[in-house]
């Protein structure tokens, strides 16, 4: 069993026979001598943050750079094994494990260049964003937008497509202006939009499929000032204000406590300044114990006792007061998670959204259903990248979670029909049941995409049974 992921439809595996399994690469084996990479053999299990998934692979190895790792992926060929790279789990889905051959990020991270002229940064494929963020700001410089957390590496975040909220500033994909990969072959491939350029389109957003990415470069701007305003508001005043709400602010997200009609809205605007970041004991009861703590304690009391639920939504809904401060980018994007939880998320055509979540709130309210953790409003414009989840057309994100260790499958199963209902794509490190019929339908570059891999990985070195549900054999 490659892997154990909840919920899980992941077909079986095909009779394709394994990467590197012709008698002259069985003959080759025993003959090479000791790698020169860092390598931990046994089964050592993985588990993904949120500890939903699981694998066993049979070595882990954590190359120092481009060569190492072409030479990990060419041994692991002929060896016939699968190859998946990991960043620090913060994927739903089970898109990096592996039984065979993982890829950490360890010794692949840092800053490799910084170009002010061109306005660009690469980094090493490994280098948490946060990190990355940190760098960022010593040399006065920023991404446009970025996600709500800073802990995946920068591969793991654009592979599956990870996002913000913005008007007109799309995911952190749609900022790479170039990258490189290794790919089935152990060969590099550098790819832009002037070089490879069939690649870069679906590269961005790879989903691990095309090759294991060793750097990416990231446009950049000089760093600025975002002035955020949180504000509780009726959920019926939002959803009948959305795209008002949308089109005023550079980035708008909500947050719906479900068992109430209550919201919180975030709008985060430029600003000339100057900084006004929230003060220590204002930011520390905010973000530190209410957002944290307390909430852990809820989450605690409400998966003991799934009725006191609603009445812990009332309360948690009305503590949160309105708040406005300036600060710079990752500040404000960014905030601490450490309540651990499971997730879904879908993006729908951004008109189909209000009308969507009304839905779900009727589910819920009729339902026998007990949900302890906010539902998730973002937005996107649209983009050019094949498996985006804006591929093509404005989104809207519309994202659900349980506190870890709750039963989730009827509450996920409920949302997910409607977000199908609404030709809703699943975010790709996010749970979700889809399959590749499905998301052909809802894919305009979808056969694009599948096209490519077949050129790239024809004997499916990169595969797992996670991309075997996704994009087919």
């Amino acid at each position: 069993m490659e892997s154990r992921e909840v919920p899980t439809n992941s077909t079986s595996s095909t009779n394709r026979p394994a990467a590197g399994s012709s008698p002259a690469a069985r003959a080759r084996k025993g003959r090479r001598p000791r790698a020169p990479w860092r390598e931990s053999g046994g089964p050592a299990p993985w588990r993904n943050w949120a500890g939903n998934v699981t694998a066993r692979p049979a070595r882990s190895v954590a190359p120092g750079g481009a060569k190492e790792l072409a030479d990990v992926v060419r041994r692991a060929a002929e060896d016939g094994l699968r190859v998946k790279a990991v960043g620090t789990g913060h994927s739903f889905t089970a898109a990096a494990a592996t039984d065979g051959v993982l890829i950490r990020p360890d010794r692949m991270t840092g800053v490799l260049a910084l170009d002010r002229a061109a306005g660009t940064v690469t980094v090493a494929a490994g280098t948490p964003l946060r990190e990355l963020n940190a760098a960022l700001t010593r040399a006065g410089l920023s991404l446009t937008n970025m996600g709500d957390i800073m802990a995946q590496t920068a591969a793991g975040a654009v592979s599956t497509g990870t996002h913000g909220t913005g008007r007109s500033s799309a995911s952190v994909a749609a900022q790479i202006t170039a990258l490189e990969l290794v790919t089935a072959d152990g060969s590099a491939l550098r790819c832009s939009a002037r070089e490879n350029a069939d690649v870069f389109a679906a590269a961005r957003v790879g989903l691990g499929a095309l090759g294991v990415l060793t750097s990416i470069t990231f446009a950049v701007e000089p760093v600025f000032l975002l002035t955020a305003r949180e504000e509780p508001m009726p959920l019926a005043r939002v959803l009948a204000e959305f795209e008002e709400h949308v089109t005023a602010n550079e980035h708008f997200e909500f947050y719906w406590f479900p068992h109430t009609g209550n919201c919180n809205t975030k709008r985060n605007n430029r600003t000339a300044g100057p900084a006004a970041p929230p003060g220590v004991l204002r930011g520390w009861l905010d973000d530190e114990l209410l957002s944290n703590g307390a909430f852990k304690v809820a989450c605690s009391v409400g998966r003991a006792a799934p009725m006191a639920i609603p009445a812990i939504a009332r309360v948690s809904s009305r503590a949160l007061t309105a708040r406005t401060y300036t600060d710079i980018p990752y500040k404000v994007f960014t905030s601490p998670r450490r309540v651990r939880f499971v997730e879904m998320e879908y993006a729908l055509p951004r008109p189909a959204a209000p009308d969507a979540l009304r839905e779900v709130k009727a589910m819920v309210d009729r339902s026998p259903l007990r949900v302890s953790f906010p539902v998730e409003v973002r937005t996107a414009p649209a983009d050019d990248i094949a498996l985006s989840t804006a591929s093509g057309r404005d989104s809207a994100y519309i994202a659900v979670h349980l506190y870890r260790g709750t039963p989730h499958q009827a509450y996920f199963g409920a949302v997910e029909r409607i977000m199908v209902a609404h030709g809703g794509r699943p975010h790709w490190g996010k749970i979700h049941s889809r399959d590749a019929e499905y998301l052909a339908g809802v894919y305009p570059r979808f056969g694009e995409f599948t096209a490519l891999r077949d050129r790239l990985d024809p004997e499916r070195v990169f595969a797992n049974d996670y991309l075997r549900r996704v994009l087919g054999d």
